[in-house]
């Protein structure tokens, strides 16, 4: 079971959070210090999900950039350039045994082209998936149990929503009928990501320009081949700057909900 794939979606152009996103890609975009990327991929080590596919897009160059420079960040090192060349030793290195495939899946593919994309480096085994951007405190090795005891071609995760307007009913015709403000049990679920998925999952994605969220998902959940696994802890995506910095505050308070490693 450990040897199941993780596969991040982190090829968008991530324009609502502009600030940040005209220098880098949104995955790479920093909580206290290391890309969100980062912080999902330790989740899913903490379960022993250690092979990872990166289906990047947007700023390619800069997610590869970082993983190839990680084992140099994280290690003591001596340059030794004494003979007149440049010679590395290595000493003490803080790594995770992570292997990081990183596929170019281009720059205006669809959730579901990115996916398509990858076939070849998941192979005809189950894999689990989720957005580069969203963080969350699920069990994955739970998800992926619920996931083998349905079986169903797709899990995904799906978080209660709370609802932050006031309700509005409306008739057919667009006028309101009625209004009230919001009430607790007004939480509608939403995908979250953290996806668990069958390789006959390929087979519902046309090519690069099918949002997997549309008709794949759709279609599978019309043939009853999708289940969603109710979390009811904490989930949070980096959409907005705002939203950057609630993680961050999180971080730094030293209580964030989705670091489920030790350190």
């Amino acid at each position: 079971m450990g040897t199941m794939k993780v596969v991040l979606l982190a090829g968008g152009y991530g324009t609502r959070i502009s600030e940040e996103s005209h220098l880098r890609p949104k995955p790479m975009v920093e909580i206290g210090g290391k890309p969100i990327l980062w912080h999902i991929m330790k989740c899913y080590a903490h379960y022993g999900f250690n092979e990872f596919v990166v289906c990047a897009g947007y700023k390619q160059h800069m997610i590869k950039e970082w993983f190839s420079n990680y084992f140099l960040y994280n290690s003591d090192v001596t340059f030794d350039f004494s003979n007149g060349q440049s010679a590395l030793t290595v000493h003490h290195h803080r790594c995770e045994p992570w292997r990081v495939t990183i596929v170019d899946t281009g720059n205006a593919t669809a959730t579901g082209g990115r996916l398509k994309r990858i076939r070849e480096y998941v192979g005809d085994e189950t894999f689990v998936m989720t957005y580069g951007d969203g963080v969350c405190d699920v069990d994955i090795r739970t998800l992926v149990d619920f996931h083998k005891k349905r079986g169903k071609t797709v899990t995904l995760t799906a978080v209660l929503q709370e609802q932050t307007k006031g309700i509005l009913s409306l008739s057919p015709n667009g006028s309101v009928r009625a209004f009230r403000e919001k009430k607790d049990n007004d939480a509608v679920p939403i995908n979250v990501g953290f996806m668990v998925l069958e390789p006959n999952v390929f087979s519902y994605i046309d090519g690069d320009d099918t949002a997997f969220e549309e008709k794949p998902l759709a279609t599978l959940a019309k043939e009853g081949q999708l289940s969603s696994y109710l979390h009811h802890g904490f989930w949070q995506c980096m959409d907005t700057l705002r939203e950057k910095e609630l993680l961050e505050d999180l971080w730094k308070s030293g209580k964030a909900p989705w670091k489920v490693w030790k350190d």
